[in-house]
């Protein structure tokens, strides 16, 4: 499949699939979708919630481009908290493509392009210590094939749109979100569906619509009780 390397609204890059006419991030600003709804609506709002907490271990559903990762190490340094961090892939984008994506410069962070591109190079199914406060592992495997119980803070669910994938936003991929997360654990999501906030409630989540990152209306966070 065709795959391009394209600016987005606030200066950062994405790749973009022409076929499927979908982009790994929001064509309006990859930086600041990622800042909105995985760190603000989810890494700030549960510390909100448990302030004492020093270690979150985090989960994301769709490594990609490394953006979510270096944006939540930035962050743990700033919230003086160690992050546990762990990257699910299927498929890998390309060294590459990893060399033309421009998220130090665009996250104000020129100064840590080396630890962006550790992020990368590191090995796959080993953890490994990239900073004092950031701990990651990526593990190369389909979203399907996830078995953890009670093993997560937080999930970044940031798997390609339900419109191309739709196999990825079904009650039997969150039934595995839902076992994953520890109890008050939380899945935040670009999406907004409403398939996906029924498919979320089935499986147990109180689920909550939140005003989305600029460009879209809407987005998702659902909670484990």
């Amino acid at each position: 499949m065709e795959r391009k390397i394209i600016k987005t609204g606030d200066g950062s890059v994405t790749i973009h699939l022409p076929e499927w006419d979908e982009q790994y991030h929001s064509k309006h600003g990859a930086v600041q979708e990622a800042r909105h709804v995985f760190l603000k609506m989810g890494l700030h709002h549960f510390l909100d919630e448990h302030p004492k907490k020093q270690k979150i271990d985090i989960l994301e559903i769709g490594f990609g481009t490394g953006l979510n990762a270096f944006l939540s190490l930035l962050e743990a340094e700033k919230l003086k908290r160690k992050i546990i961090y762990t990257g699910v892939e299927a498929f890998p984008v390309s060294s590459e493509e990893v060399a033309s994506l421009n998220y130090p410069e665009a996250a104000g962070a020129i100064n840590r392009a080396e630890d962006f591109k550790q992020l990368h190079q590191l090995e796959w199914e080993k953890e490994a210590q990239v900073t004092s406060a950031f701990t990651l592992e990526k593990q190369k495997k389909k979203f399907q094939e996830i078995e953890d119980v009670n093993s997560y803070d937080i999930i970044y669910f940031d798997a390609f749109g339900a419109r191309v994938q739709p196999e990825l936003w079904t009650e039997e991929i969150f039934q595995k979100m839902y076992r994953a997360l520890k109890k008050e654990g939380v899945l935040v999501t670009y999406a907004a569906k409403g398939s996906v906030r029924r498919a979320l409630i089935a499986c147990g989540f109180v689920v909550a619509k939140l005003p989305g990152p600029p460009g879209k209306r809407e987005m998702l966070r659902a909670v484990k009780n």
